[in-house]
């Protein structure tokens, strides 16, 4: 009866020293709801941060296609035809006659052929200052209708060209595109600009020569008048007797 007891003893100390290892099959998974919770909440809060990351990615690219429309060029441009424009018009300022639009020249033209008329130039110097006055002024006119026809020339290719400009400035994808446009615009008005200032100066000197040439005729025909009578000089008076007396 002892020796059983003692047994039992032996062989409960010898589990217990063994450590109470059961083989696998006979241990038991024990749940744990605290370590599951912070497991879950970890793994949501990890998906909630690649979430973010994604939409940051997302946004970036977002960002960079717009700078990058932001840094489209416009793909139309007006400037070969303002050139052609303006070139037209300074062609027929350049082709100015007789007297152009130079400061020598008009300085010369006032020292001698519109001159105030002396006693000392003869008649037929006189008579041919007049012609070339009275030539210089029909140029003048010509001048400045050649330059109005091509300004108003003009207006067709600049209508052309507002509308182009308008329409690529209203279908701008970024802000190059209708910054551009824009400073097409203003070179458009710049170029109308030049062609009014251009028809402004022909029809001004057309009137300033016409001016000029009568007050050079005035000089001059006082200065025939006093010659015509002058003593001894042109005109002599005397009677005259109608053919019934």
């Amino acid at each position: 009866m002892i020796s059983i007891r003692r047994f039992g003893v032996t062989l409960a100390t010898a589990f217990v020293i063994g450590g109470s290892e059961l083989p696998a099959a006979a241990q038991m998974t024990v749940f744990d709801p605290s370590n599951y919770s912070q497991n879950l909440l970890t793994a949501a809060r990890t998906l909630q941060q690649v979430n973010n990351q994604m939409l940051s990615l997302q946004n970036e690219a977002q960002m960079l296609i717009n700078q990058a429309r932001h840094l489209t060029s416009l793909p139309y441009s007006s400037l070969q035809q303002l050139q052609q424009s303006i070139g037209r018009t300074r062609q027929l300022l350049g082709q100015a006659q007789n007297i152009a639009y130079d400061v020598q020249q008009i300085d010369q033209a006032f020292s001698t052929t519109y001159a105030p008329a002396s006693a000392n130039q003869s008649d037929y110097a006189l008579i041919a200052n007049a012609q070339v006055r009275w030539q210089n002024s029909v140029a003048g006119l010509q001048d400045a209708l050649r330059i109005q026809a091509t300004v108003v020339g003009n207006l067709d290719t600049n209508r052309t060209e507002m509308s182009a400009l308008v329409d690529a400035s209203q279908g701008a994808a970024g802000a190059l595109e209708a910054a551009q446009a824009g400073n097409q615009l203003l070179a458009l008005q710049a170029q109308q600009l030049a062609d009014l200032t251009a028809a402004i100066a022909a029809q001004g000197r057309a009137q300033s020569l016409e001016a000029a040439a009568r007050v050079a005729a005035q000089d001059q025909a006082r200065e025939q008048l006093r010659r015509f009578l002058a003593p001894n000089q042109g005109y002599q008076p005397s009677t005259v007797r109608m053919f019934h007396e």
